[in-house]
């Protein structure tokens, strides 16, 4: 039997990231560091070489975040583009009244204290022409080399002096941080270029270097464990529940929903309440969705893996119980099948992160689709391949199935793209202006309204493309970060219903409920020399989840490898990596896939206490 590896970084890949460990150890001591402030978040941006905005800060570090650490700074500069020395160069021009390559004092304090959106004090902008004019004339020099370059020149050296200390501290070295990998280069850095040399960043075992990425002590080595499970193909595994006998006569009830993901690399999903109003055999489902106008296209999405948890609604977290969750397949459908005592119950969508995944936001080489044109009396009408992605939106949105957007279902879709609610006043306006029918929108009149919308913007595409985005649409219109699905319940003797539910505790819900599903399942394995760290395994029938308990009073650094495993994916996205576990909690470590289902796949993992840094 051959396997398939697990796929390797790209060179472009480990240069990134090491320009990313390069700016956060350019502020912080270790990788393991947390970013506790928007001062912090600003200066490590800088850092690598970005200018974020006030608003750019406050997208990242909102009212509830409490603290940032590397794996979210590396999925941030992502999606910050760097600053160029010809992107500064523009904006100096348009300060520039007279364009005479020179900008006054004057000019400059117009522009910052007037007309930025981001308006400074005087004192401010004294101080920052203060610093820029060099030649100490009154007049900052943009045209010629100085500025500019300069800034661009002390950031590399920022980045050369933090990779010339991680080349110089073993400890640092050795050490593989939050879903990535490091590996120390060959060679030392000796100048700027080097921040962007070829990195030794192979997860691939060899007999050379094998020990490279684990701890070398002596210690560490008494305190791993390691698992090694062999999952055969799905192909080879019999469907244990087909769907029961009779099921079309079963009482259904269905709803729609989607997996995003959002900046920080994180998944969200609507939960949903279920009813049951008398105890009932029950058949539930989840999968990924089809969405209408392209039936004989496959959908990257479709390959996404589900799940659905049921957790018992109790008014406080302690009355909350994990009753059971979806964990047989039948293809793209994830099963479960039982009898559920008359309740309400929680329904908790989940996906692993194996197979939806945060991609590059650089534009493609090939040119953005148009999404507006002119028609031949030069009115604005949307495009084809436009309207086919609004009405995939709208399928999406229709939450219940019914073909109408109601105006909770609407708001769904308005608070995803613009963090705003649609209040009865304005759903007002919009029945007197766009199709509805029964007091909700038709999929004609959502057409309607972003047309609308387009023509008040005379054309420009920009916040369009904001929608798309949000809605995990890339620049070619392709569904790339987002996973739409479909819940079922079939229950024998009852009818079910289901109602979206917002709450606020969410995320933590659902970690409760995958937490348990972990060690319900499983036996603890304490860590040699560490008995009070703990490793629960949980193998499914397609996926394996590992879980963290730490009953230590204080932090635990666990290295994890996973080189010897064949054909894995795993939810962290490297093979090597770190897992900081605070005291007394617990952590989902990783979840694994295979990368390809028609083949048997190995899951062989070593976890390693690190010593303390």
């Amino acid at each position: 039997m051959s396997f398939q590896e697990s796929p390797r970084p790209s060179e472009e890949d480990e240069a990134f990231y090491m320009q990313c460990r390069a700016a956060y150890l350019a502020v912080f001591r270790s990788s393991l560091t947390n970013i506790t402030s928007k001062q912090h978040l600003c200066r490590v941006l800088q850092q690598a070489g970005r200018n974020p905005s006030s608003a750019t800060l406050n997208k990242y570090w909102t009212a509830t975040t409490s603290k940032l650490n590397f794996d979210d700074f590396f999925e941030i500069l992502k999606h910050e583009e760097k600053t160029e020395e010809s992107e500064l160069m523009r904006v100096f021009k348009k300060m520039d009244v007279n364009g005479d390559g020179y900008i006054t004092h004057s000019e400059l304090e117009k522009a910052l204290i007037t007309v930025s959106r981001e308006k400074m004090t005087k004192e401010e902008v004294n101080a920052i022409f203060s610093l820029a004019d060099i030649n100490k004339d009154g007049k900052l020099h943009y045209a010629e080399v100085s500025f500019c370059r300069l800034f661009a020149s002390t950031v590399e050296q920022c980045q050369t002096a933090a990779l010339e200390r991680l080349e110089a501290d073993a400890k640092l070295k050795r050490l593989n941080f939050g879903s990535q990998s490091y590996s120390p280069p060959k060679s030392s850095v000796s100048s700027a270029s080097s921040a962007t040399q070829r990195v030794d960043l192979d997860t691939t075992p060899k007999k050379d270097n094998r020990s490279s990425s684990r701890p070398s002590s002596a210690r560490s080595r008494r305190s791993s464990l390691s698992s090694s499970i062999t999952m055969t193909s799905s192909s080879t595994k019999a469907n244990k529940f087909p769907e029961p006998s009779g099921l079309q006569g079963w009482n259904h009830s269905f709803m729609k929903g989607c997996f995003f993901l959002e900046d920080d690399g994180s998944i969200s999903a609507m939960q949903y309440q279920l009813h049951i109003p008398h105890t009932t055999t029950v058949y539930l489902t989840i999968q990924p969705l089809g969405l209408s106008h392209r039936p004989d296209k496959s959908s990257a999405w479709m390959t996404v893996d589900t799940a659905l948890f049921v957790m018992s609604a109790g008014e406080t977290k302690e009355d909350t119980n994990l009753v059971c969750f979806t964990e047989s397949k039948d293809k793209e459908k994830y099963i479960w099948k039982g009898e559920l005592n008359a309740g309400t119950y929680h329904l908790l969508p989940f996906t692993s992160g194996c197979r939806l995944k945060k991609r590059s936001r650089k534009s493609p080489s090939s040119k953005p689709v148009e999404l507006v044109y002119r028609t031949d009396t030069e009115e604005l009408d949307l495009t084809r391949e436009f309207r086919e992605v609004l009405s995939d939106i709208f399928e999406i949105i229709d939450l219940d199935g019914n073909g109408l957007l109601s105006l909770e279902e609407y708001n769904f879709f308005e608070l995803r793209t613009s963090g705003e609610k649609c209040d009865k006043d304005a759903w007002a306006v919009c029945k007197e202006n766009f199709d509805m029918r029964k007091n909700q929108l038709t999929r004609q009149g959502f057409m309607e309204l972003n047309l609308m919308e387009a023509t008040e913007k005379d054309g420009d595409p920009a916040d369009m493309w904001v929608t798309l985005e949000a809605m995990g649409y890339n620049r070619m219109l392709e569904l790339v970060e987002a996973c739409p699905f479909q819940i079922d319940v079939y229950c024998e003797s009852t009818q079910p219903s289901i109602q979206p539910l917002s709450m606020d505790s969410g995320p933590k819900l659902l970690n409760q409920a995958l937490q348990k599903s972990i060690t319900a399942r499983t036996g603890a394995k304490a860590l040699r020399g560490h008995d009070n760290v703990f490793i629960y395994t949980y193998k499914g029938e397609h996926r394996i989840s590992s879980l963290i308990t730490n009953k230590t009073n204080q932090r635990v650094t666990v290295h994890v490898n996973n080189e010897q495993s064949r054909n894995c994916c795993s939810s962290r996205g490297m093979t090597v990596f770190a897992v900081e576990v605070p005291a007394r909690t617990k952590m989902v470590c990783q979840h694994v896939l295979p990368i390809n289902e028609k083949q048997d796949w190995i899951y062989s993992c070593v976890e390693t206490i690190l010593p303390g840094m």
